[in-house]
């Protein structure tokens, strides 16, 4: 079995929390969702609940509200001694993680948290799939098996759109990913526009150089992050996870013989199944042992979940 926990060495610059300990954090602060908006927060095959929303990320929206405030005092503090000429910079949070290990539900999650808070009330949530290479590309440098890879990714615009937002820029476009066509929407196009803080999702966001040395840039993706949260699990869970979440897919989305996995839709279980971990071992597991996984003590925050999904241990950097 696969054990990939911090270890000892790195442990020592994380403060660790149980969920218990951690759920004391959020102090006074009321939970403002219903279970009625949980349920469209939640992710394929997620189980949060109420109880662990308020127990995991509620005292996080509390800890990054104060974070977002001492931000937001610099920033006025550097505004008058310039003269009230600088731009509004918004806070920006990176959220890395595997495949499958439930990164966009924590994100929608945290959007919605730190979105009630009167002091930054506009929150965006951005993944990094629209800024996947589209397949024609992907194809042509034969990276469609790679696809998720750091090399498949358009990594020069991914740093310039964030460049743009973290400097102020109004009204920034960024391309938009579907996942039932499983490719890059021409001419499809959504905007940011000087929000308080933006959330950025996806597999490689905490790497902290281009995998590929002609492409180097000076400035790399994490550099810009105030805060980065890790989504961890086991290896094998979160195989199990990817599985579980192909047989549900085979049983709905698959089913739309416009979707690009349509022929996945008339597997048997047994076949479904082995198909998945096919996928995984190929795919999705060399990527997250060799990128994503490497990048986990970079992050401020680690989630660390145990098999049902639920939150158990929270490792908080050291400042």
């Amino acid at each position: 079995m696969t054990n990939h926990r911090v270890d000892s060495l790195t442990d020592s610059i994380y403060v660790p929390f149980d969920e218990e300990a951690w759920g004391r954090l959020r102090a006074e602060t009321p939970l403002p969702l219903s279970e009625k908006e949980l349920e469209r927060l939640r992710g394929i095959n997620e189980q949060v609940s109420l109880e662990e929303v308020a127990q995991i990320y509620l005292p996080m929206s509390r800890l990054l509200n104060l974070y977002v405030g001492a931000t937001q005092d610099l920033y006025r503090a550097s505004s008058t001694f310039l003269g009230g000429l600088t731009a509004k910079v918004p806070y920006i949070i990176g959220i890395g993680g595997s495949v499958a290990v439930g990164k966009s539900t924590t994100g929608r999650i945290l959007r919605e948290l730190l979105a009630r808070w009167p002091n930054h009330p506009q929150v965006d949530l951005v993944t990094t799939d629209g800024f996947l290479h589209p397949n024609a590309v992907l194809e042509e440098r034969d990276l469609m098996e790679r696809k998720g890879f750091p090399e498949s990714f358009d990594l020069r615009t991914l740093v310039n759109f964030v460049l743009q937002v973290k400097s102020g820029e109004r009204k920034v476009e960024h391309p938009v990913y579907s996942h039932h066509s499983y490719d890059i929407l021409p001419g499809v196009t959504e905007v940011v526009d000087q929000p308080d803080i933006l959330i950025l999702e996806g597999l490689n966001v905490l790497q902290a150089r281009s995998q590929s040395p002609s492409r180097n840039s000076r400035v790399m993706l994490s550099d810009l992050f105030d805060f980065s949260i890790y989504v961890d699990a086991e290896t094998e869970v979160i195989e199990r996870w990817y599985v579980e979440r192909f047989l549900t897919f085979r049983d709905t989305a698959f089913r739309d013989p416009d979707a690009y996995f349509h022929r996945y839709a008339s597997l048997s279980e047994r076949d479904a199944i082995d198909t998945a971990r096919g996928i995984w071992k190929t795919i999705n597991e060399p990527n997250l042992v060799q990128n994503i996984l490497p990048t986990r003590e970079r992050a401020d925050l680690i989630l660390e979940k145990a098999p049902d999904h639920a939150v158990r241990r929270i490792r908080l950097r050291k400042l």
